[in-house]
């Protein structure tokens, strides 16, 4: 299977529905929806909507069926995004390679510019169509849960007071798990209810969600040491000086590749029952690993 025209395939599928979802960036007020539309057009991987739609096809079902939600993932990755950059919390200069929201549109906007898009994506996965309407509530219970106070966002909390601490491994381990790890389960997961999925093959992929989402951050950790800011589209070498809590920084650099390694091969397992739909998948979890941006 050809990786690359998978992603350009399902990230321009992806851009049309975005756009169609969305007010125009012209809409007034104009300056909200030019904020918005810069942060989510800027250029980013799309794994978490394309983890979507790979889940859903993996499980026996359509793309189309899962396209609102797979939206949805998109503009909550992309609202923590520009809430993370700024000042008060990551103070980051550069996203994507270029300015971040805040930068570019000043504090206030970008403020609400994640706002919108947070409130956007269950506006968008409510309006949801195809086959498995009844899913549709299942998925909004499963992303709400992720991106909150028990999922993503407690991750940054603990992420933001762990900063230059000592601290125990099982707090590095919820902070990875929390704060990246449990918003790629719940779009593995969704892809595979909107699919279809039984049990047995939900199980699988909830096992390949949760490793692939653990060695995202800890491939994220790792190319924040040996990768460059053009390569990132962001400040490279910035957990080291913020004092963040890293897998490199507990456990060195070796062990790190080790472990994110094996979470792979845990991955890959878990869904060693599933036919070739399943494939994108396979090849997705080894780009997570593999990748240099």
């Amino acid at each position: 299977m050809d990786l690359k025209s998978y992603f350009s395939e399902k990230t321009g599928l992806i851009n049309r529905t975005l756009k169609e979802l969305l007010p125009g960036e012209d809409e007034y007020p104009q300056t909200l929806h030019r904020a918005m539309h810069y942060s989510l057009f800027a250029g980013g991987k799309r794994i978490r909507p394309v983890l979507v739609l790979a889940s859903a096809e993996a499980a026996g079902g359509e793309a189309a069926d899962a396209l609102n939600i797979a939206c949805a993932f998109e503009c909550i990755h992309t609202y923590s995004l520009i809430h993370d950059d700024l000042p008060a919390i990551d103070d980051d200069d550069l996203r994507r390679g270029r300015p971040t929201c805040h930068r570019a549109f000043g504090e206030a906007a970008a403020i609400l510019a994640g706002d919108a898009l947070l409130t956007a994506a269950f506006n968008m996965a409510a309006r949801s169509g195809g086959r498995r309407k009844s899913a549709v509530a299942k998925c909004i219970v499963e992303m709400s849960k992720a991106a909150g106070s028990t999922g993503m966002i407690g991750g940054q909390m603990i992420d933001i007071e762990s900063e230059g601490k000592d601290i125990l491994f099982p707090v590095l381990e919820y902070i990875h798990i929390h704060k990246t790890g449990e918003l790629i389960l719940a779009a593995v997961r969704c892809g595979a209810v909107l699919g279809g999925a039984g049990k047995k093959e939900l199980d699988a992929l909830t096992r390949f969600g949760k490793s692939i989402g653990l060695a995202f951050q800890i491939a994220d950790d790792i190319l924040d040491v040996e990768g460059s800011t053009v390569e990132m589209g962001k400040n490279a070498g910035s957990d080291e000086k913020k004092g963040k809590a890293t897998y490199p920084a507990a456990i060195g650099l070796d062990e790190s590749r080790k472990r994110a390694s094996e979470l792979l091969e845990i991955a890959l397992h878990s869904i060693s029952g599933l036919d070739e739909r399943a494939d994108p998948l396979r090849d997705i979890a080894r780009y997570i690993v593999e990748r240099k941006r």
